[in-house]
């Protein structure tokens, strides 16, 4: 199992940067046991390293991520029925949402390279992402419904935020591929760009994060998040904790002085 899972997802880094690289190709990288277990140790690596600035979550192949992979939860499914007990969709609390949670809650920036077909879960690893820079052949679908199932990964949570409520509804409901132009009219692509530039413009975007202000990049994702579920009396409150925890950080103090020397700052990071 641990070769198995060293091949299914790659793991990189390179000034600041982790880049962490979905690598089953000739399964349009649908997520098996092996590459979840995999995907969510190389994530939780990248947070837990403080040399490591920022994230680039992309995939080697045709496709970004197609989600479960059907033909191990068929199998899965079969061995639940014939012993009678069991859960056969455990799965998303062991790996799903550890994986979703390791995206959203580390304190660095995370860059989705979406390079081809993004489906089900799969969507939901790129919806996790704080920014997507993605190809113009790439698409979309949410897929859940198409196999009688509800959402999981998150997306029930993220793509509503980002496209509304009401399309929301209907990307889920009617789970055909939208393609990558109309996903970006949407409001799902931050960065669209020509196949062949996909993976020299998302290290681009996931670089320029790596060099930032990681403290603030932190605040700023901790922010976001906590205002999504509470007032604005209360957002308020937490602006102020994390505004004063930027405050004392080391690259504030580095950009008010290149500031008014006008220069450039080099963030340290810290």
């Amino acid at each position: 199992m641990a070769d198995e899972q060293a091949n299914t997802v790659l793991y990189d880094v390179s000034e600041g940067l982790a880049t962490i690289t979905l690598n089953r190709p000739d399964a349009m990288n649908a997520l098996n046991t092996a590459a979840k277990v995999a995907l969510r140790d190389a994530l939780r690596e990248a947070a837990a390293d403080t040399g490591v600035r920022a994230v680039l979550l992309t995939a080697t192949g045709r496709a970004f991520c197609v989600g479960q992979d059907l033909k191990e939860h068929v199998a899965t499914l079969a061995a639940t029925r014939e012993a009678g007990e069991g859960n056969a969709l455990s799965t998303v609390r062991e790996h799903y949402n550890p994986i979703v949670r390791a995206i959203t809650e580390m304190p660095k920036p995370v860059v989705a390279g979406v390079n081809g077909v993004a489906a089900g879960a799969g969507f939901g690893l790129a919806l996790a992402a704080d920014l997507r820079v993605v190809a113009d052949t790439a698409s979309f679908t949410t897929s859940f419904a198409g196999v009688a199932l509800t959402a999981d990964s998150g997306v029930s949570w993220t793509l509503p935020r980002l496209i509304g409520q009401s399309r929301a509804a209907e990307l889920l409901f009617f789970p055909d591929a939208v393609p990558a132009r109309k996903a970006y009219e949407l409001g799902i692509v931050n960065e669209l760009v020509p196949a062949a530039e996909l993976a020299a413009a998302a290290a681009r975007t996931a670089r320029r994060l790596a060099s930032g202000p990681t403290v603030a990049y932190a605040a700023l994702k901790e922010s976001m998040a906590y205002a999504a579920g509470h007032s604005l009396s209360e957002t308020l409150e937490k602006e102020d904790e994390l505004q004063t925890r930027a405050g004392a950080s080391a690259d504030h103090a580095i950009a008010v002085e290149a500031f008014l020397a006008k220069e450039k700052p080099v963030y340290l990071g810290r």
